[in-house]
């Protein structure tokens, strides 16, 4: 059992009424306050009528103030748009840049991925072949082929034992005595 009316205050100058949504329920109006008796409406005294000339008038001076302050808002002047061009062409400069940037970033990290990727297949196919390599070369065939060539194992008076005392560098050009 909500209800809602207009309320205005007597003592108050007159304006305009808001309006305000009355909600009834059931079949008869409610009276906002059914113990208070009707005022009369009272005859306002000359001070009071120059009071609200007066309230009028400061409201009206105000609404022209807020009226030239909104267009003055609007107004541009050439050094303002001057200054928005050249923002603008800051920015998109900027911007344009930056999608550059992004770019070549992100193709240099696909020429990686794909050399990564080529990379590891080149050292896969290297590693199949040294095992084709490591497997091709047979022991026995090789010593069954020297015995065809005429080649035998050395004889120990044939081998000689080197040690050399200068350094521990063995250089490939040098004379062994």
């Amino acid at each position: 059992m909500s209800h809602k009316t207009n309320r205005t205050n007597h003592t108050q100058p007159a304006r305009k009424k808001r309006s305000a949504v009355a909600y009834t329920d059931g079949n008869t109006v409610r009276v906002e306050n059914p113990y208070e008796l009707p005022r009369k409406k009272r005859h306002l005294t000359e001070k009071e009528k120059e009071q609200i000339r007066r309230q009028e008038r400061e409201a009206q001076k105000r609404k022209l103030r807020q009226r030239r302050n909104r267009d003055k808002a609007l107004q541009m002047n050439p050094g303002f748009v001057l200054f928005l061009s050249l923002a603008t062409v800051c920015i998109l400069l900027i911007s344009i840049q930056y999608v550059k940037v992004q770019t070549s970033i992100v193709s240099a990290m696909e020429a990686i991925e794909k050399k990564e990727l080529e990379l590891e297949e080149l050292k896969a196919n290297n590693d199949l072949l040294e095992r084709k390599i490591q497997t091709y070369v047979d022991l026995e065939y090789v010593y069954e082929a020297a015995k065809e060539m005429g080649m035998v194992h050395p004889t120990d008076d044939q081998i000689l034992f080197y040690e050399k005392t200068e350094s521990e560098y063995v250089r490939q050009y040098d004379k062994i005595p």
